[in-house]
């Protein structure tokens, strides 16, 4: 090969080299989007509108894939993908995202919240932005939405009405270490298990129970395998929508307007449908033959306060935000 030919040979393979680096600006840009719920569920159907509608605004210059159901991994699995990049979007509930920042799982904490408004006002607040940030700043992805994931509950195959009544009961629990602060006030055992394998653990009754919120209850199908649903609403839980840093870096700021708009619209849609569906499915369980349990509220909450800024319960969060988060 000539000198001549050498050159040409180089200056195509770094012009090559330069034309792949720029590419996400110009080219399309493919992105994976993972979550661990339902098809069925208005997080995966708003999701799926959002890849739409990010698509047309950008000119398609984005083209996302949803990946439901746990097809990439359980929560801790995609949370751990977004730092690798092997994902790109995720939907994570927040305290998985409180097992890397743990201000951001505040509003996991049980009885925390008084109710959906306390929730809303949390989602619209200075607060919930600072928090977010130090996530950011501590992982460099970026949260752009809150959606409502609903009031969780406690399933089982007996009565529950107090505190009491579930000590020593076997609790299936998430995966994330705040989770143990709901079984510790009420003296159950928790037992964490992925999301995906929770049906198969009520059925073979290596569990006594579970908890989650009604609408997930009926997407999950654990009704099948539960008589007694006690509506105990000891934790209002939210999910994160948080696009990967990988992803966000690149970006041209119209382009993140673009995401935050669409995924904050999508986000509030899906929190209307679960709050919809969250007030009438007590009744559709009721004409199922379930037993729906009205349970002593008061009871549950007063064995949960205590332990609300207690580090070794899972705390960790400053009693600065704690008051902020009550004043709300």
């Amino acid at each position: 090969m000539s000198k001549l030919q050498a050159r040409l040979v180089v200056g195509a393979a770094i012009a090559f080299a330069l034309a792949g680096w720029c590419g996400p600006a110009s080219a399309q840009t493919k992105l994976k989007w993972a979550h661990v719920y339902e098809t069925s569920e208005p997080y995966h159907t708003e999701a799926l509108w959002a890849a739409d509608e990010i698509k047309k605004r950008t000119a398609g210059r984005y083209e996302i894939q949803v990946f439901p159901a746990s097809q990439l991994g359980n929560e801790n699995q995609i949370n751990e993908g977004l730092g690798l990049g092997t994902v790109d979007i995720i939907y994570t509930g927040v305290a998985f995202a409180g097992s890397i920042h743990k201000p951001i799982s505040i509003t996991n904490a049980p009885y925390v919240l008084r109710d959906f408004d306390h929730w809303k006002a949390y989602r619209e607040s200075k607060l919930f932005r600072e928090i977010a940030k130090g996530y950011e700043d501590k992982t460099k992805h970026k949260v752009l939405a809150l959606t409502y994931y609903g009031q969780r509950h406690v399933t089982a195959n007996k009565e529950i009405k107090r505190p009491e009544d579930m000590k020593g009961m076997k609790l299936r629990v998430p995966p994330a270490p705040l989770f143990l602060m709901f079984t510790k006030s009420v003296g159950a055992n928790a037992t964490p298990i992925a999301f995906s394998e929770v049906y198969l653990a009520l059925q073979q009754k290596t569990v006594d129970g579970q908890e989650n919120p009604l609408p997930t209850i009926m997407a999950k199908k654990f009704y099948e395998v539960q008589s007694h649903i006690m509506l105990t609403g000891h934790i209002t839980e939210s999910l994160l929508t948080i696009v990967g840093g990988h992803v966000w870096s690149k970006m041209s700021d119209a382009d993140k307007k673009v995401f935050d708009e669409v995924l904050r619209q999508a986000a509030a849609k899906a929190t209307d449908q679960i709050r919809a569906s969250e007030q009438k499915l007590a009744d559709e369980f009721r004409k199922m033959g379930k037993h729906v349990v009205e349970v002593d509220r008061a009871a549950f909450r007063a064995a949960a306060i205590p332990l609300h800024n207690d580090p070794a319960a899972g705390a960790g969060w400053t009693k600065a935000q704690y008051d902020a988060l009550q004043a709300l």
